[in-house]
C-alpha cells in the first residue's frame, strides 16, 4: 500500500458518539485524503448530554494534521438521523463530483479507500454503476477469481459514489406510488419488507429516521447498480443501547471481520448482476430473527422518532 495514494474526497458524517468517530477518524487519517468534508448533526433538545458529546466528536476533526482541505457542515439543529444524513450527503454532492463517504461507526480496513479510487475511476461514465459499496454481507463471494462483482443492493455501511448517481436520490420517495420494483427484488419476502418501510416513508417523510432504504429505492427504479467487493471491506463498530437501529451489540451483523483486497484489481470484463450473490445476501439478511428484529426497530423510531 505504500505506492497508493489517495486522491478522491472523504465525507465523513457524524453526531454525538466521540468513541466510534475516533476510531473512524484515525482509519481515514491513516489514508490521508486531500479533501474532508464533514457533516455533523446538531444535540437533540431533549438531551442535555447531547451537547458535550458532539462538542467531543467535532473536536476530533481537529486532529487533521496532514496536507487536507477540510470543508465543514454542522448543524446547529437536530435534524435526526434520517434528514441530517440525507441534506448532508447532497450538500457533499454539490462540493464535489465522487466521493467516499463514511458514518461514525463504519470502520473500514485501508485497502477499501483504494478499491473505491480504482473503481470509481474504472465505471466514472458508465451510468449502469450508482454506488460502491465496502460491506459484503457474505463475508467471501467468489474472491479466489474475482475483486468484486455486481448487485441489485448495496450496504451504506462504507460506501462510494459520484454526483450523477446522487441527483436520482429522493427523500419523499415520490415516485413509490407507481413504482414496480417486485421483479427487481430477490425475492417476495424482501420486497414485502421493503414495501412496508417504503409506505411508511411515502406517507410520512417527516417522521422517519433512515435515508438509506430512499437511496436503495432511487437506484433500484434507475436500475442502478452497486459494487460489491469479493470480501468484506467494512465493520460495524456502532451496535449498541445508543445506536438509533441497531441496539443489539450481538446481532449478527456487529462486527463483521474484514479482510483486505489484493492489487491490482481484476476487473471484470463484463456488468452483469451476480443473481446468485444476491438470492444468498437476501436470505441471510431477511432471516426471521434478523428481519423481526429489524422491523421492531423501525416501528420503534416510527412510533417515537
Amino acid at each position: 500500500m505504500t505506492d497508493f495514494q489517495l486522491t478522491t474526497p472523504v465525507a465523513f458524517l457524524i453526531f454525538n458518539r466521540p468513541d466510534t468517530t475516533s476510531r473512524v477518524f484515525e482509519a481515514i487519517r491513516q489514508a490521508k485524503p486531500p479533501k474532508l468534508l464533514v457533516v455533523a448533526d446538531g444535540p437533540r433538545p431533549d438531551r442535555a448530554d447531547d451537547i458535550e458529546k458532539c462538542k467531543a466528536a467535532r473536536a476530533i476533526i481537529e486532529g487533521v494534521d496532514w496536507d487536507c482541505e477540510v470543508l465543514t457542515n454542522y448543524s446547529n439543529l437536530n435534524l435526526g438521523c434520517g434528514k441530517r444524513p440525507a441534506t448532508g450527503i447532497t450538500w457533499v454532492f454539490e462540493q464535489v463530483e465522487e466521493a467516499i463517504i463514511f458514518e461514525d461507526d463504519c470502520l473500514p480496513d485501508s485497502t477499501f479507500f483504494r478499491f473505491c479510487q480504482v473503481m470509481l475511476d474504472q465505471y466514472s461514465l458508465d451510468e449502469r454503476i450508482m454506488m460502491i459499496t465496502g460491506t459484503n454481507w457474505l463475508g467471501r463471494w467468489k474472491d479466489r477469481s474475482q475483486s468484486y462483482h455486481f448487485s441489485c443492493h448495496g450496504g451504506t455501511w462504507g460506501w462510494a459514489s459520484w454526483r450523477r448517481a446522487w441527483q436520482y436520490f429522493d427523500y419523499d420517495l415520490k415516485l413509490w406510488a407507481n413504482s414496480e420494483i417486485r421483479d427487481v427484488l430477490a425475492g417476495d419476502k424482501l420486497f414485502k419488507y421493503r414495501e412496508q418501510i417504503y409506505w411508511k416513508t411515502y406517507q410520512n417523510p417527516d417522521a422517519v429516521t433512515w435515508w438509506d432504504y430512499q437511496w436503495g429505492f432511487s437506484r433500484l427504479v434507475q436500475s442502478g447498480l452497486s459494487i460489491v467487493p469479493s470480501v468484506n471491506l467494512i465493520s460495524n463498530i456502532g451496535f449498541g443501547e445508543n445506536a438509533t437501529h441497531t441496539k443489539s451489540p450481538n446481532a449478527e451483523l456487529a462486527n463483521l471481520n474484514t479482510s483486505s483486497l489484493e492489487f491490482p484489481l481484476k476487473i471484470n470484463p463484463f456488468v452483469a448482476v451476480d443473481r446468485e450473490y444476491d438470492k444468498k445476501m437476501c436470505d441471510k439478511l431477511m432471516k426471521p430473527q434478523n428481519l423481526f428484529r429489524r422491523s421492531l426497530q423501525k416501528l420503534n423510531c416510527l412510533l417515537n422518532p
